[in-house]
């Protein structure tokens, strides 16, 4: 790991523990076992790792989501894949990025700073919303679309369906945060989510 590599990873886990208010650029540097100046040899700033760190994690997402044969970003694109995928393939997927979201060590541990930051830090707030919230519901809102256009699902609000399909994955997801034993469960209870969603959504095959 280069000096780079672990002023982010000591910064995150400092953000994770303290939140990203909280924690000053002398913190991160002592935590590394370099001095401030030397740190600064490689970011301008506390705001340029949290930039970094937030690029890192859009490096990371992006190769999980092409390991298991989807963009994860583009609604269009994957939309066509899901077309002809099985129901265990879609399971499959589906535990996949759960566990990638749960054990991912930039993931998990931004996503614990943002729980902290939420309440005390409006840009902050607006981030989490965005990043748990507002994006994934519009991704999988406009693959919904597309596949009730296409006749893959019933007809319905393609709105509504996002909510009720990400909605139980992510508080799964907070659980397991909260209390790690749960996984084992969690994951059970996602497999049984996607097949009753299936099974309410999806037009039985001619």
């Amino acid at each position: 790991m280069t000096t780079k590599e672990r002023i982010m990873d000591e910064a995150l886990t400092l953000f994770s523990q303290k939140g990203y208010g909280d924690v000053y650029v002398g913190e991160i540097a002592d935590a590394v076992g370099i001095k401030a100046p030397s740190l600064y040899k490689h970011f301008k700033s506390k705001k340029d790792i949290f930039d970094a760190i937030i690029e890192e994690i859009g490096k990371r997402y992006e190769e999980q989501a092409s390991s298991i044969g989807i963009n994860g970003n583009n609604s269009m694109e994957d939309a066509f894949l899901y077309l002809d995928i099985s129901e265990e393939v879609l399971i499959k997927i589906g535990k996949d990025l759960f566990l990638y979201f749960l054990h991912d060590g930039y993931m998990s541990r931004f996503r614990k700073m943002l729980t902290l930051e939420q309440f005390r830090n409006p840009d902050l707030a607006m981030l989490y919303t965005k990043q748990f919230f507002t994006d994934p519901v519009e991704y999988q809102t406009n693959i919904f679309s597309i596949l009730c256009n296409m006749e893959k699902f019933k007809e319905a609000d393609p709105k509504i369906m996002a909510l009720q399909f990400y909605s139980p994955i992510y508080t799964l997801l907070t659980v397991c945060d909260r209390d790690p034993k749960m996984e084992k469960k969690a994951v059970k209870l996602i497999e049984y989510h996607i097949r009753q969603f299936n099974s309410n959504y999806g037009k039985a095959k001619k």
